[in-house]
């Protein structure tokens, strides 16, 4: 059996594997345009209000490091109980302020309902509690996916300063899952840069 499949895997010229394989490359590169074009196009639109992050983190390359008033939530019902893993996936209830930023409002370990204008945004706790047992810490440092933003070469010390005077904010598109994707940075509140939908 072993020996007939090796035969056939001989017969294929190289040069038609080099082809599949070339396909397969630009088949799952279209997945993930399609998968980002999803988000930006049918997601529900939230203002986030940026937080300056520590000097040791200034521009690394071509982006701008982000965080959020969301970055950081209290517990809540979740404080103490076991964690599935040890950095775990979470559902953070948001809901618009007087400003029209959105702020967090309560962290679920699973989907709960939303009604309009709430929004749900899943995200992944940093670390967890307890030296033996996995544990939601009181407070939970909380990523989205959304702290990093890819700029133009030269752009990111002008917006790592207006971060840093809170005068940034990003606006993400968020699916009914809770994935989301940045889809325009805001600098006191002027679009500066958008994200194309293709």
């Amino acid at each position: 059996m072993i020996g007939a499949v090796t035969q056939f895997w001989q017969r294929i010229p190289k040069a038609v594997l080099f082809g599949v394989a070339i396909l397969l490359q630009c088949v799952l590169l279209v997945l993930m345009v399609a998968d980002r074009m999803q988000i930006l196009r049918e997601g529900r639109e939230v203002t986030l209000q940026t937080q300056p992050v520590d000097p040791r983190d200034l521009l690394r390359g071509d982006y701008v490091v982000l965080r959020y008033d969301i970055s950081q939530v209290p517990a809540g019902a979740l404080a103490g109980k076991p964690a599935e893993s040890r950095n775990p996936t979470v559902f953070v209830k948001l809901a618009p302020n007087a400003d029209g930023v959105y702020a967090a409002v309560s962290v679920h370990a699973e989907p709960v309902p939303v009604t309009a204008p709430e929004v749900l945004i899943r995200g992944r706790v940093s670390h967890s509690c307890g030296s033996t047992a996995r544990n939601f810490c009181d407070t939970l440092a909380i990523k989205y996916g959304l702290e990093s933003y890819f700029v133009p070469e030269g752009e990111g010390g002008k917006l790592e300063q207006a971060r840093n005077q809170q005068k940034l904010r990003i606006v993400a598109a968020v699916l009914p899952s809770g994935r989301a994707a940045i889809k325009r940075l805001l600098l006191d509140g002027e679009k500066v840069y958008e994200e194309p939908l293709y």
